[in-house]
């Protein structure tokens, strides 16, 4: 391992991520384990590149030197950016799987136990047929979550890098309520969503903003596709903030009309659910304690609403195509995992069908503390209401041109009066 300075997180936390990983594939009895997923990678040797469609994988032994296998061009994103010493890149030309079997057999490991992620979506099963065909002289066992299980958990350092994505998500989220206004489209929202993440430092999230108004909110994970939002709708907003792939995220609602009993409604049950969460919450609970007490919360409302999904999930650092890391653990019943210090959630007590054609939203990202959980967030979480009783312009053009009206029109009132006696 290459001992530097300029990564993510301080090189004794790869050291304390590698050594804790080597103790759980002792527990197993492998002599190394083939990491293929993306956030795995990154998780133990902060390598990154959107170029994970081609074949990656970082091999740890549990007594060597780890070494990674990546398309030659990736090669530059290992040496810029880990600890990595040993790397074996294949050209576009050449063949993946057999430069990591040639690569297995050429550190002595061809013939040894070796755990692979075999529900990875990145090794998918023709892949994995290759290695059983070429490694018959090993034996090779299935050790998905292995990685997963050091992941749960967010150390310190963990959180302090969620605390940045969550200043993206916060402005991103502000800007969008700014931008929310009768006569622009869910495209120019969604635009001023993104500028303002990035401008706060905020990277490339893993999804996008969720952008809806009016009738489209009630079409699951629905993004901006230019509708142009009418005067009295309301907007839902969905706004993941990112940083160095760790992710937080957000959901608000914005009125432009009148708050509704309706409405108000559902904006205090969303409050009271995680109110309560917070005030009920702490490590040792299961996450099936948890999903009980929002869901019963939200399933009882007299506004035709329900929460049609689970009520939370991981979250933490993501790649393309989902911000979550709900396959680790999701707030869902009958799920029974434990509730840990440095447990990171977005917890999603929203409303699908209030009156039966609204979705609403109030969400938070939280991390469990040894007594209970703390928001990453600031911000008020009530419905923002902004009636307009005139339309706003339609476009930025439009307010262009609005301006240059208002400033000829200012102009004129500051014309002096020709002089009478020159008309005289």
């Amino acid at each position: 391992m290459i001992q530097r300075d300029d990564m993510t997180f301080p090189f004794a936390e790869y050291e304390r991520r590698i050594n804790e990983l080597r103790s759980r594939i002792a527990d197993r009895h492998l002599d190394a384990v083939v990491i293929t997923d993306p956030e795995n990678i990154m998780y133990l040797t902060d390598y990154q590149t959107t170029g994970y469609s081609f074949f990656q994988a970082l091999v740890v032994p549990l007594e060597d030197e780890p070494f990674m296998i990546t398309r030659a061009m990736e090669e530059s994103n290992i040496i810029a950016r880990t600890w990595v010493e040993r790397t074996r890149p294949y050209p576009d030309t050449g063949d993946a799987v057999q430069m990591l079997v040639d690569a297995l057999r050429e550190f002595n490991l061809s013939n040894k136990r070796i755990g692979y992620e075999r529900n990875s979506y990145f090794f998918p099963a023709y892949q994995q047929d290759v290695i059983h065909t070429s490694l018959r002289e090993g034996k090779l066992l299935d050790c998905f979550g292995i990685v997963e299980e050091g992941r749960i958990c967010k150390s310190a350092a963990e959180i302090e890098i969620m605390r940045k994505a969550a200043i993206a998500t916060e402005a991103g989220m502000l800007a969008g309520i700014d931008a929310c206004h009768a006569g622009v489209t869910e495209n120019e929202i969604g635009a001023a969503i993104s500028a303002a993440m990035f401008k706060a430092g905020g990277e490339p999230p893993a999804v996008m903003p969720y952008v809806t108004s009016g009738p489209r909110t009630m079409i699951g994970h629905a993004t901006w596709e230019g509708r142009k939002v009418e005067p009295g709708e309301h907007v839902f907003l969905e706004v993941g903030g990112c940083y160095r792939r760790y992710h937080t995220a957000m959901m608000r609602t914005v009125l432009l009309s009148e708050m509704t009993d309706s409405m108000y409604k559902a904006q205090e049950c969303m409050k009271l659910a995680l109110t309560s969460m917070h005030n009920y919450i702490q490590p040792g609970m299961t996450v099936s304690d948890v999903d009980n007490l929002i869901r019963n919360i939200i399933s009882h409302n007299d506004v035709g609403a329900r929460l049609i999904t689970r009520s939370g999930y991981s979250i933490g650092i993501a790649f393309p195509p989902s911000w979550d890391e709900g396959y680790i653990v999701s707030l869902k019943q009958g799920e029974s995992t434990v509730l840990r210090e440095g447990m990171t959630f977005h917890v999603i007590p929203w409303m699908w069908g209030v009156d039966g054609n609204k979705t609403c939203g109030i969400s938070d990202t939280i991390y469990i503390t040894s007594d209970g959980a703390k928001s990453f967030f600031n911000m008020d979480q009530d419905f923002v209401v902004k009636p307009e009783k005139h339309k706003a312009p339609e476009s930025v053009k439009d307010i262009q041109d609005l301006n240059i009206k208002r400033a000829n029109k200012k102009n004129d009132g500051q014309k002096k009066p020709d002089n009478p006696a020159k008309q005289a």
